[in-house]
């Protein structure tokens, strides 16, 4: 069976790799080359965590993602740690607590007094107490992709560097009719443009930024050998400690404007690095004067109840559209891959199965889905 999988971001590759794992002849198109810097994977790093309050499937999902990651490349992963700054004794944290507790995955309930007496160098005054995942960290992202990329390309796929396009029912790379006996259109924030109307595929595609800052010489504290990754939903911010000295990584996390991925200028503006600044004075005060490292701008593709999409397309005939990470789906990508190669194949994918239609292409309503690594839409912006 030959498959063509279309978008070579976290989802496509580790697709392209399964289905050539489980015996299928694939072709991999990317435009860009995977890990390029416009991609939603494009950054240095990603989080990965279990944390997804009440729902089981992510958190097992991570687990084994995270164990195809170490397995493909062990040093793609930082175990920093993941930290959740709670300002009420009920919510999504205190959800997830009994999650992980039924699933038996490691955590911590911190108090005020543990916080701060573990993390001095974080403000926690204002803050109720913490969640701490031991296991969870840091993947590299932009190398992550470009690793599983090589990886499938070393096992004889076939990796094209390509312009799709879709019309009238038919697939075409570089302006030619390219053919197969199955197709997965992974193409992450362009699955709009590439497949135009289809019903249920609702997904937008807003601008983030994240802002690195240097922090102070001689000072490991915010290094992350002595700093966990931390999210603060309900400030609407997110972070990591500094890896491979590149800096404090600050994520403001509500959305930007819409873009077009293939055009907008990725500059960070002065108001998310006045916005960061001002939250790293209220929690982090001795970065709070540091000067901006670097930044880099991407973009989610966020469907309406941020769950994924993994589903036939509608009108393509062998045709599968596999996207809408909104956030938190790089994480899960070997485990997208595994489940969708399954379906693709017509192998039993039950055991990868979420309970419920999350994955459908049907009309959505918002406030249904997970919580992306921070992303808090009714947060003061």
């Amino acid at each position: 069976m030959h498959v063509v999988v279309i978008g070579a971001g976290a989802f496509g590759v580790w697709t392209a790799l399964w289905l050539l794992r489980r015996g299928a002849s694939v072709t991999l198109v990317e435009q860009y080359g995977p890990g390029n810097s416009l991609s939603s994977s494009g950054d240095e790093s990603r989080v990965t965590r279990s944390a997804h309050g009440p729902d089981d499937l992510y958190p097992l999902w991570q687990r084994r993602s995270l164990a195809q990651w170490l397995e493909l490349a062990p040093d793609l992963f930082v175990p920093t740690g993941v930290l959740w700054l709670a300002h009420q004794d009920g919510g999504f944290e205190a959800q997830s607590v009994e999650t992980l507790s039924r699933l038996g995955i490691a955590h911590e309930r911190l108090d005020a007094d543990a916080l701060r007496a573990r993390y001095p160098q974080i403000s926690t005054d204002d803050v109720a107490w913490g969640l701490y995942e031991p296991e969870a960290g840091v993947l590299l992202a932009r190398r992550a992709v470009a690793v599983t990329a090589r990886a499938f390309a070393d096992e004889g796929g076939s990796l094209r560097i390509g312009l799709a396009k879709v019309e009238d029912g038919t697939a075409f790379v570089d302006g030619e009719p390219i053919e197969a006996d199955a197709f997965v259109f992974a193409a992450g924030p362009w699955l709009p443009k590439l497949l135009g109307a289809v019903p249920g595929l609702e997904m937008s595609v807003p601008q983030q930024e994240i802002i690195y800052f240097a922090t102070p010489p001689g000072d490991p504290r915010f290094d992350a050998s002595h700093h966990p990754t931390w999210v603060e939903y309900d400030a609407a911010f997110y972070g990591l400690p500094s890896i491979e000295g590149r800096g404090f990584k600050v994520a403001p996390d509500w959305p930007g404007p819409m873009v077009d991925p293939d055009c907008q200028e990725r500059r960070i503006s002065d108001e998310r690095v006045e916005a960061s600044r001002a939250y790293l004075r209220r929690r982090f005060p001795a970065l709070a004067d540091q000067p901006v490292a670097e930044g880099r701008v991407c973009q989610y593709e966020l469907t309406v109840d941020t769950h994924f999409i993994i589903d036939r397309h509608p009108a393509f005939a062998g045709g599968w559209v596999v996207g809408g990470g909104s956030g938190h789906g790089f994480k899960h990508a070997p485990v997208v891959g595994e489940y969708v190669s399954a379906l693709v194949l017509g192998r039993d994918a039950s055991e990868l199965a979420p309970p419920d239609d999350r994955f459908a292409l049907r009309p959505r309503t918002a406030g249904l889905g997970m919580r992306t690594a921070g992303f808090a839409p009714d947060a003061a912006r």
